[in-house]
Formats: structure tokens, sequence, C-alpha cells
């Protein structure tokens, strides 16, 4: 793994280990992750409302969360793919404010949603990961 998703799971409180490892990511998805990983992706990635839609919940019981010792393993799949997909912006604009911009903007390729619109569903994470890999490789900007 590259420095910037070290830092990024060292900062959300979760153990250094290989996303793209799936015996790795399988077995931590049923173990559960802590509940705190949310409040702390919500300060990271600044985006409060991403966090209620993914979890299926609602702004004032989003805190509730926060409070989890073990998330349960439908959750902890929603947190981990989606902390996914923002280590692989991060490898692919470089830093978080780039990726932030890029998340949050209307694209005509998401059929003129914001890539951060399509988070809420795996297909939609599946999507974001498939354009960002083709930028990577620049198959287009």
């Amino acid at each position: 793994m590259d420095n910037s998703s070290n830092s990024l799971f060292a900062s959300l409180g979760l153990p250094d280990f290989d996303l793209t490892n799936q015996t790795s990511y399988i077995q931590f998805v049923r173990n559960g992750i802590p509940g705190n990983v949310v409040k702390r992706a919500v300060n990271i990635f600044g985006n409060r409302d991403l966090f209620v839609r993914i979890l299926g919940t609602t702004s004032s019981n989003l805190s509730r969360y926060y409070r989890v010792k073990k998330m349960n393993r439908v959750d902890s799949e929603e947190m981990l793919d989606t902390i996914r997909l923002y280590e692989q912006a991060i490898r692919v604009f470089g830093d978080m404010d780039k990726v932030k911009e890029w998340i949050n903007t209307p694209l005509p390729v998401f059929s003129g949603e914001a890539p951060e619109a399509l988070f809420d569903t795996f297909e939609g994470r599946n999507w974001v990961s498939q354009i960002l890999r083709k930028i990577e490789y620049g198959e287009f900007s």
C-alpha cells in the first residue's frame, strides 16, 4: 500500500491491511469494524449526508453508530467499500482536496450525477471504481 492509504487507514483508526486482498477484506467485514470509524470518516471526508445514505439511517441517528463496538456485516462492508473507493481516488488524484472536488462534481459519464451520489449502492460504487481505473490508466480524462 502507498503512504496515502496508510495515513488514511491510520486516521480512520483502522489497522493497515491490503484492501485488494479479497480474503483479508472479507475477514475484516465479517469481524465488523468499530463504529467510531464512521465519526472519523465524517470528519475526514467532510460529508455527513453521504454516510447517512450509506448506512440507511437519519442524520439525527448517525451518532448512534459512533458508539457501536462492532458494526454488523452489512454496515461494515458499506463503510469499507466506501473507504476503498476513497483510497482509490486518492491514488488517482493525489490528494483529498482533488478527490472531494471530483467526487462532488456532476459528470456526464454518470448521467449528470456526482460520483458521490452513487456511493449508496454496490453497483454505483463499482461504476465509480471502473471510471477511476480508466482515469488512472489514461483511457479518458
